[in-house]
């Protein structure tokens, strides 16, 4: 399978996306959460032919994307999954804000692990939620969820918990049997567990994706999984995801989301992401590998660089988590190296306390530019 190539940098600059609108033409810009690759094939002409018939109305009532979703998640995590019990929403976000507004109360307190997706704080706050942060434990060198203080705070009266599932930024997949541990201890406190898994299609090699409905019978009594294609087929901008349960009780929940959730949906992301569940492994595939190649390369150009950067590969996405305290480039090093380096990269302490002196950089590009990059960057550190 080929290596999928990138546009060419004055062609990338003429997209109108955040990421490549946001700063200076001389800025190479790794922050946001978009990839450089041109479209799949099958999800560009399900759009071109949305377009062709003028196809841009709202959402119906019964999509094909709860059917596609199943048959994706069936046979690539062996996940057997209800179209019944699936429910579109614009994005990840939305879906979780407004599953908090139907399972808590205003000010009741809702956990997260950092270092964190940095608009999980948003998520809570917007849903009146009071935000308990319980960090993950990096003994050893590892990441790893803390279950001793996440038994704490259920224990303490956590009324839900926001899992990140692989956690973003620093790319851990949590293993089966941690997952199925927080959802014992779910179980056993009264916490509904509700888990981002925007980045599942992108577990790279060597590691495997574990649903967290999948895990236990717990798991989907407490569980809500929130899925999308956005990011394994790059398309945020089209605003459609999936909220899905394994539990009767909880299907229920669901379908008390507001009406205006569907109608807010985008319809070319339904239409998008079903031709990306349906027809877009092959070209997932190839991406998977190209990341997995670019992964490498970064390692090794830290090596060859930055060694005073500290960098564990990520065992999911296009998301490295840098290390750049040894520097003394102060609490965001993204801000220094921005300046410095012309290098635009996400500020660490936006992912919560443990992210000071980090910053993370999206590697879903081309060699190129990523090599380009490591070298303003080591140029700005005088290596």
């Amino acid at each position: 399978m080929p290596l999928l190539p990138v546009d060419s940098l004055p062609a990338l600059r003429r997209r109108h996306s955040a990421k490549w609108s946001t700063f200076d033409d001389d800025v190479l810009p790794l922050p946001v959460a978009e990839m450089d690759f041109a479209l799949a094939e099958p999800v560009a002409a399900a759009l071109t032919a949305a377009v062709q018939r003028s196809d841009t109305g709202y959402v119906p009532p019964n999509p094909e994307l709860p059917l596609a979703l199943s048959g994706f998640a069936d046979r690539r995590w062996g996940w057997r999954i209800d179209p019944g019990q699936v429910a579109v929403a614009p994005d990840v976000g939305v879906g979780v804000v407004e599953m908090l507004r139907l399972l808590v109360r205003p000010g009741d307190p809702v956990g997260i692990s950092s270092p964190v997706y940095a608009p999980f704080y948003d998520w809570l706050n917007e849903a009146g939620s009071r935000t308990v942060d319980v960090p993950l434990s990096s003994d050893r060198g590892g990441w790893r969820l803390d279950f001793e203080g996440l038994e704490a705070a259920f224990a303490a009266g956590l009324k839900a918990y926001v899992l990140c599932n692989p956690q973003n930024p620093v790319g851990l997949q949590h293993g089966r049997e941690d997952l199925e541990f927080l959802a014992e201890l779910a179980h056993r406190y009264g916490v509904y567990i509700l888990s981002d898994e925007i980045h599942a299609p992108l577990v790279l090699p060597g590691s495997s994706f574990v649903p967290f409905l999948t895990v236990s019978e717990a798991a989907r009594v407490q569980g809500f999984s929130f899925v999308s294609a956005s990011k394994g087929w790059n398309l945020a901008g089209l605003k459609c995801a999936a909220v899905v349960t394994a539990n009767g009780s909880n299907a229920d929940v669901v379908r008390r989301l507001p009406e205006a959730v569907q109608y807010r949906t985008g319809l070319f992301g339904v239409l998008a992401s079903t031709a990306a569940f349906e027809q877009g492994e092959p070209w997932l595939d190839d991406l998977i590998l190209t990341l997995d190649a670019n992964r490498s390369l970064l390692a090794t150009l830290i090596k060859e660089q930055l060694p005073d950067v500290g960098y564990e590969p990520p065992q999911a996405s296009y998301l490295a988590w840098l290390d750049f305290r040894r520097f003394g480039w102060g609490s965001d090093p993204a801000a220094h190296i921005l300046e410095h380096a012309r290098v635009g990269l996400g500020p660490g302490p936006r992912y919560g306390p443990a992210g000071e002196g980090h910053a993370r950089l999206n590697f879903g590009t081309s060699p190129e530019i990523l090599t380009d990059a490591v070298g303003r960057i080591a140029a700005a550190a005088g290596r």
